[in-house]
Parts: C-alpha cells; structure tokens; sequence
C-alpha cells in the first residue's frame, strides 16, 4: 500500500511541476501532461531533458560583441546606400506594417541590387549549386540539417575535396541530429582532405546539457561571398526523387546574387562561430558585390532566441486580396490559426497545399486535425497528389516569404532557420505561377466528404494534435 502512496506522490509532484513551469505554455503543458500520464517516470524525465529553454552555449566576449556589432553596423551601411530611395519609400508605402515590424526587431536589413533564381527541380537546383562550387575562387561555405553518404553526397564530397586541392578554403556545417546517419568515414575522408567541419548541436553533448529539441534546420551554400542558395532542399537522393516511397519531390529553393548574400554568408557565419568559436570578419569574406539586378530582398535568419512567428502572423493579418501557403507540415500557433481564419472570415482569398503523401504519419494526422475547422471557415484545402511537397512558401498579396521554415511549431520557434521575404514582383509572380502549377495536381478537399472521414482517423487527428507542441 505504501509503495502505491509513493507512487501517487511522485506523480502529483511531477504534474505540479510541469504545470508552474510551463503555465506560460499551455499547450506544451497539456502536451507534456499526456506524455506523463501515458508514461509517468519516463515522460518526467524526456520532460527535463527536452524541455529547458534554449541558451547559447557560446557567449561572445566583450570585445568579440563590440568587434562583431561594429562590423555589423558597417556592413548594414554599406547596403542601405545601394537602396535607391525612391524604390523604398514605394516599398514601405505599400507594406508599411511587415516593414515597420521587421526594422523593429533586432533583423537584418532590405537590401537592393539582387538577382534571384528560383528552382522547382531539384535535379536543376543541385546543378546550379555543383557548377557554382566548381567556379571557387576563394572559398565554399556549406550548411544543412541533412547530409546522407548516398550517390548525390559522394558528388559533393568529391568535388569540396577536389576544391581544397585547389587552395580553396571549404567550411562545411551539418545538424547532429537531421545528419545523426552520415556515417564517420565520410566526415573523416573530408577533413583528411582539409574541409573544415563543425557538427552543430552533436546528439550526445545536447542530451545532457538538455538542448536536444534545438536543431540547426537551415540549408545554406555560399561560393565567394558573391552567390548564395538557400531553401528547402538538403543533400540526399531522395531529393532528386530517387526515393520509391516518396517518388516525385517537390520544393522550392533559391540562388541570389547581390546584396543578401551578405546576409546569406552573416547568417553562416554566425553560426560557424557558434558551433567553432571562430568569429569571422575577414572583407574578403563579404565583397563588393558585382550583380546589376534590381530586387529587393530581405533575409531573415530566425531561431529560439529570435523566432518568426511574428513575421507569419504579421504576414497573414495584413494581406487584403490573398494568402496563398505551400508547406510539407501545418502544425499552428493559436495565434496563427485565429489569423487564418479571421483572414478568410474576411473575405481573403485563403488556399493552403499540403502533401498528399506523408513523410511523417504523426505530423500528417496533425495537420489534418486543423482542417475541418478552417474548411468550415472557408480556406480552401488541397492535397499535393504528384509525389511528396517540401516547397515552404507563403504568399501575402504582393509580398513572398520563402525558404527552410515549415508551417509549423518547431520551425516558428525551436529550429534555427534561414527564409527571404521578396518585395520584387517578378520573383513574387513566379512564385503565385508555381503554386498554380501545384494546384493542378493536387486534388481539393471538400468539406462533406472530409467531415465523413473514419473515427479512427479523427482519433488520430485528436492525439496528434495534443502532442503537436513536440513537432
């Protein structure tokens, strides 16, 4: 009897806990509370070493954070006089709100004379970012959440090792946990070669210091300071569609030229520091840049420290005509899903493509859960049907945000990620016809027949949406 006491004891102890720690969240409360009631002592203890708050492990001394704010202020100075101020007075006229919210958060500034590529295949994408490490003069900067030791990753190995041959200098980041299956030779083979390697939040070391749920989600490649790609494509077969579960994969990734690769290379570099401790400031490192275009691009790297989740809502509150959304996951903030719906309640024409095929089945269910709810409001909801959607793309009447940030909790808040938001009509228009594209092969939902859908299902939706503040 006593032992039954005990136990009752322990687990009111733990509930408590978790319910004044987390009374400022009450949706990973009630998410924690199910995992502990399923699995009392285990869910306490993946509740301790999951659920800290993120803090950066490497803090910049006083001279490194005077040394690096001062080139950082040299550096937004040296992009503001490229911006003609004609076309930013119109830009702001326009979007007075995004831009009035994105100077007041610590952000990286617009920038002009930018050309963008927009890529659909990846097999082009992939060819774009080889060709461009080909032509390396000086160096090659590379970061993704995954890396897999497969046909396409034996091509990039071979041709970053035949670079440093040619006395170029290769820095190369990978996440510890999306590349947790890159085997140690293929590491080892690269730095025997001379690549500079980190690992960004190593599994084991993350465990134990109880920053496990932070990951680096970020897809970035930047050649001579001068181009730069970035999006959702990371380095694997099953992206160039050789997957036979998945088959066709579709996503969206970007090269740049101009002013943002500044900000590409920023963002890389701040975390080549923090997984390194190297601060790197070098000139050479962000040239003069050569390109005539005429975009104007802002780049917005976000994380736990500096999350997006406004930039979404803001984004969505203020469109008036449409609010188009491509995503392989759609796990929302409270916020968020109130804006969507107050978005189409007012008449706002509102369509989100979701995949057709799942990658994740427990997120899958998730993402369905929201769909009866805002079916009913009025979104119009479609399932991509020509193979797996990776694209990340929301659209606010004539503004484009795009890049590595799903539509979902993690991304919003715990995933370091990296998106562009386009104000240049030209590449916002691309982006309106490729989603159109996607509306073609995909297959709309209707609101009857999904409101039949088995109870087995709507069970699963109702669980996975319970555990969505972990997805």
């Amino acid at each position: 009897m006593l032992w039954i006491i005990l136990a009752y004891s322990l687990l009111i102890i733990q509930i408590i806990t978790i319910v004044i720690t987390e009374y400022r969240r009450p949706d990973k409360e009630a998410a924690w509370l199910v995992i502990l009631f399923m699995i009392p002592l285990i869910g306490f203890l993946l509740y301790y070493f999951l659920s800290k708050k993120y803090t950066c492990h490497r803090i910049l001394s006083q001279k490194e954070y005077s040394r690096r704010e001062s080139f950082r202020a040299d550096l937004i100075d040296r992009c503001n006089q490229r911006i003609p101020k004609n076309r930013l007075a119109e830009t702001v006229s326009k979007n007075n709100k995004i831009y009035t919210l994105l100077q007041n958060k610590q952000t990286l500034p617009i920038t002009a004379c930018n050309e963008t590529t927009v890529y659909t295949e990846a097999e082009q994408a992939f060819k774009a970012i080889l060709e461009s490490i080909a032509m390396a003069k000086h160096h090659i900067h590379m970061e993704f959440y995954i890396i897999r030791d497969d046909n396409l990753g034996t091509q990039f190995k071979q041709l970053l090792i035949q670079k440093v041959q040619e006395g170029v200098n290769v820095r190369l980041l990978y996440d510890g946990i999306g590349s947790r299956r890159l085997g140690k030779a293929f590491v080892k083979r690269l730095q025997q070669a001379g690549v500079e390697i980190g690992c960004f939040a190593p599994p084991l070391t993350t465990f134990f210091n109880r920053q496990l749920n932070y990951r680096n989600h970020r897809k970035i490649v930047v050649v001579d300071g001068k181009i730069g790609f970035f999006g959702g494509l990371n380095i694997g077969d099953e992206y160039l569609g050789k997957d036979p579960s998945f088959g066709y994969w579709r996503d969206t990734h970007f090269s740049m030229k101009g002013y943002a690769v500044l900000w590409i290379q920023y963002t890389f570099l701040t975390d080549w520091y923090t997984v390194k401790g190297q601060l790197l400031t070098d000139p050479t490192y962000y040239p003069i840049q050569e390109t005539q275009g005429k975009e104007l691009v802002q780049i917005v790297k976000s994380g736990p420290d500096e999350t997006i989740l406004e930039l979404i809502f803001s984004l969505i509150v203020s469109a008036k005509k449409r609010i188009y959304i491509e995503t392989p996951y759609f796990v929302l903030d409270p916020s968020v899903l109130l804006a969507i719906k107050t978005a189409v309640m007012s008449g706002i024409d509102v369509r989100i493509i979701i995949p057709g095929i799942p990658d994740k089945k427990l997120v899958y269910y998730c993402s369905l859960s929201y769909v009866q709810e805002l079916l009913q409001a009025g979104v119009r909801f479609y399932c991509y049907q020509k193979g797996f959607l990776h694209a990340k793309v929301l659209i606010s009447d004539d503004l484009a945000c795009a890049g590595s940030t799903n539509m979902d909790l993690r991304s919003f808040c715990d995933q370091f990620e990296m998106n562009a938001v386009f104000f240049d009509g030209k590449v916002v228009n691309r982006l309106v016809e490729d989603f159109f594209t996607d509306l073609n092969v995909s297959q709309e939902i209707a609101l009857s027949e999904f409101e039949r859908r088995p109870s087995l299902q709507k069970m699963k939706e109702v669980f996975a949406r319970l555990l969505s503040p972990f997805f």
